[in-house]
């Protein structure tokens, strides 16, 4: 058993994330002034003693990123200048996690860039969800809890009528989460192939799987304006599907993708609260709770067990 205090504190990013862990956890939000000087600098202050102990930071690296970015690498540093044992980054959303190679020239690896800014700041180890490509753990030189999302969404997913269910990937890069997925609810597999014009349009230009009759369910890990789900469900429903889901594990929405949702070509986007999500008047989102999951890792961390076990899905 660890024999340190465990202490939790939060940036700005998802503080109502942070609340529900600690509800969970039983133990207060650690207290923590977190603000901005009027030049746009962060300033951070850790309002308590945290001498010895296992500290672990929340924050995900939505918008805007750079600046939650900064208060963690702050805060981390904060943390290690007042003597914690050992501090855990808790990342729900780790930013950045698209730039993980070199596919054009002189464009920097930008994952493997704030991989190495967190150890630098001080971070013994780090927390996250479903990581857009697994292999951004080799970017660190410290142990990486990675988590995924899947046990929250089957949960809810469990209940939805799968006689007339196809899942999709909507790109050829999702075919194993899809698969996966498809494998445990135990439904026809398709995917579509898309091309991009743009960072914020996608065209979707054929598939492949059972779409006629049929309700298709899609399966990705983020969506930030809604691009590729929306192309990918006018496809589908161009094909003869009746009702288009889509199930995504981090719904870093923007104005253009809450835009794009509202036109109703998609019939539902589940996503979780991996970072906040606005719910807004005839937009069909669905968030679903990632606290117990966060909560429970973050207890095995401090209690030094294993984490394996978050990785069941119940009820199949």
């Amino acid at each position: 058993m660890n024999g340190s205090i465990m202490k939790i504190f939060c940036g700005n990013s998802n503080p109502q994330l942070a609340e529900q862990i600690c509800n969970y956890l039983n133990v207060p939000l650690g207290k923590a002034t977190v603000k901005s000087f009027p030049d746009g600098e962060s300033f951070v202050r850790i309002d308590e003693n945290i001498r010895g102990a296992d500290v672990f930071i929340v924050q995900s690296t939505c918008n805007p990123a750079n600046q939650h970015l900064m208060e963690l690498f702050i805060m981390i540093d904060a943390a290690r200048r007042a003597s914690a044992s050992r501090i855990t980054a808790v990342i729900p959303f780790y930013g950045y996690a698209r730039q993980d190679r070199k596919d054009q020239p002189r464009v920097p690896i930008t994952s493997k860039l704030v991989a190495n800014l967190l150890v630098s700041a001080g971070a013994n180890r780090v927390l996250t969800v479903d990581l857009h490509a697994q292999q951004i753990q080799g970017f660190f030189d410290i142990p990486v809890d990675h988590l995924y999302a899947s046990p929250v969404m089957f949960e809810y997913l469990k209940n939805i009528d799968r006689e007339k269910l196809t899942l999709f990937s909507p790109d050829v890069g999702g075919m194993k989460m899809a698969s996966a997925y498809a494998d445990l609810l135990k439904v026809p597999l398709g995917f579509i192939a898309k091309r991009r014009t743009d960072a914020e349009t996608v065209e979707a230009v054929s598939l492949v799987g059972e779409t006629e009759g049929r309700d298709i369910l899609l399966i990705d890990d983020m969506t930030e304006t809604a691009g590729t789900l929306c192309a990918a469900a006018a496809l589908l429903k161009k094909h003869g599907a009746n009702r288009v889901m889509a199930a995504v594990s981090h719904g870093v929405l923007n104005d253009l993708g809450y835009d794009r949702l509202s036109k109703g070509v998609l019939d539902e986007l589940i996503t979780t609260n991996t970072t906040p999500v606005e719910k807004r008047s005839g937009v069909p989102i669905t968030v679903l709770g990632v606290s117990e999951l966060l909560g429970e890792g973050i207890k095995r961390i401090h209690m030094n067990e294993s984490v394996t076990g978050l990785f069941a899905v119940k009820g199949f």
